[in-house]
């Protein structure tokens, strides 16, 4: 496969690129509650993980979660399975 894409990698791509349009299409800002919570948990296993790995590119992460959780947790799961030299 080129670019090293998978099929579970193009699965997190997909469904990242699927999470960002439910999410942008979704009322903003998100509602209050379990959603919040998810977040911040996702945010802080991005960052401490990308710390332990030193997998910088994943943070790109963090910015995505804006979108909620359906484009960030895919999109670090594509970012996190990809070979780290």
């Amino acid at each position: 496969m080129p670019f090293g894409l998978t099929p579970l990698r193009l699965l997190w791509l997909g469904l990242a690129g699927i999470g960002a349009a439910l999410g942008w299409a979704a009322d903003w800002p998100p509602p209050v509650g379990g959603d919040w919570a998810g977040i911040a948990a996702l945010a802080a296993w991005c960052l401490v993980e990308t710390m332990v790995r030193r997998n910088w590119g994943a943070l790109v992460t963090l910015p995505a979660l804006a979108l909620g959780l359906g484009c960030a947790l895919p999109l670090y799961l594509f970012l996190r399975s990809r070979r780290v030299a």
